[in-house]
């Protein structure tokens, strides 16, 4: 059988590679005196709250489950639309706002919509290895510039600069990033959009993490600075509704019609209960839980990061968002005699039995010698993680 050429362009995701290998591991040791500990998924140990529950009991037992706009119910994206005034103090129309299939679904969409075949779009190195690959499912290229610490791990406008040729269509961007948990510093953000303009090219970002910044100064959506930036963004993360599969994305007015019709042949609509459940996010009760819960995801930061550091984990950038820690490994690989974070995610989850993510899956400049540890855990879960690293690593 021929396998087409843009499915073979996309690389494994090793991330769930390791995680199979965690899982075969910890129902090895699922009785011992040390179950496996999962440090490895970006995913809240949270669920949707009760009221979005019960909203999507009652969306079943109404019957409320047919086919909706592409686009989306009405009323959530109004709900959605409310959300960013009150959050953010932005104004977003809902007419803007399209609901989709996960913010994976939002990406490809915008992809889909807005790249040509050959056209390249600029990322930083590290970043997240599926949105690279939509833009390849798009017949892009994506072109990794890599980034230091003192860059935050996030793209400059000097470098985009730098970088833009011929062939460059804009630039994927993420704010708070996966795997660094850092932001873009609002200006040099708002400088990198006025190179992109400047060009004639996109500004697309992912801020599925930002209602989870633990810091006002980059606690602040891309779409204060312009209507022509794209913003994806999802109903997983901060509103803990992973499994069902809702996002949304913010497009200029004149892409919506694009964007629908897409939609309506790629996806038909979002799911309708998702949709129903999600209105619920947004009630007072609901959003008070929800920020209850980043202060809790605050507290493991704060908690978890210096305690990496103390045991030579160093993780060069405090992350100002998100749940991960991105720490530089390379003392812990000299200790315990192994060539690199690959490697040494293997060791680690097979001799202190905590699983963490090996840097290999985010980019090439350098991440051989970082590993990403998830803070998406209990309190009692991640200091017990702690005191079996310092145990294996002194």
């Amino acid at each position: 059988m021929r396998i087409a050429s843009r499915a073979q362009r996309i690389e494994p995701f090793y991330v769930m590679e390791v995680a199979k290998a965690a899982s075969t591991l910890a129902r090895e040791v699922a009785h011992s005196d040390a179950p496996m500990i999962f440090l490895n998924i970006g995913e809240p140990d949270f669920t949707a709250p009760p009221l979005v529950q019960q909203a999507a009991e009652k969306a079943v037992r109404d019957g409320r489950t047919q086919y909706t706009d592409a686009t989306g119910l009405s009323a959530l994206r109004e709900r959605i639309s409310a959300w960013y005034g009150q959050r953010f103090g932005v104004n977003v129309p809902a007419s803007r706002i399209v609901v989709t299939a996960g913010a994976s679904a939002a990406l490809q969409l915008a992809c889909l919509a807005l790249i040509e075949a050959g056209d390249e779009v600029l990322m930083p190195d590290p970043s997240y290895p599926c949105n690279r690959h939509f833009v390849s499912a798009a017949e892009g290229t994506a072109v990794l510039l890599p980034t230091t610490a003192a860059e935050r791990f996030q793209l400059s406008a000097d470098k985009v600069q730098a970088a833009w040729g011929d062939k460059t269509r804009g630039v994927l961007l993420a704010s708070p990033s996966n795997p660094t948990g850092t932001s873009i510093d609002p200006s040099e953000l708002r400088r990198i959009h006025e190179v992109v303009s400047a060009r004639g090219g996109i500004t697309l970002v992912d801020e599925i993490y930002l209602p989870l910044s633990y810091d006002e100064r980059y606690g602040q959506t891309a779409l204060a600075l312009s209507d022509d930036i794209i913003s994806i963004n999802s109903f997983s993360k901060y509103f803990n509704m992973t499994g069902w599969r809702l996002g949304w994305l913010v497009v200029p007015e004149a892409l919506v019609p694009v964007v629908e019709r897409l939609a309506q042949n790629l996806f038909i609509c979002p799911s309708t209960i998702a949709q129903h459940a999600a209105l619920a996010c947004f009630e007072a009760e609901s959003l008070l839980e929800y920020e209850r819960r980043r202060a809790e995801f605050k507290a493991r930061r704060d908690y978890f990061i210096p305690a990496l550091n103390a045991m030579g984990l160093n993780v060069p950038v405090m992350p100002d968002g998100a749940f991960y820690a991105w720490a530089d490994c390379s003392a812990a690989c000299a200790k315990l005699g192994v060539k690199d974070s690959w490697d040494l995610s293997f060791a680690l989850m097979q001799q202190a039995h905590v699983a963490v993510t090996p840097g290999r899956d985010f980019g090439s400049a350098d991440t051989g010698r970082f590993i990403r540890f998830s803070t998406a855990n209990s309190m009692p879960q991640l200091q017990q993680a702690v005191a079996r690293l310092q145990a294996l690593l002194g």
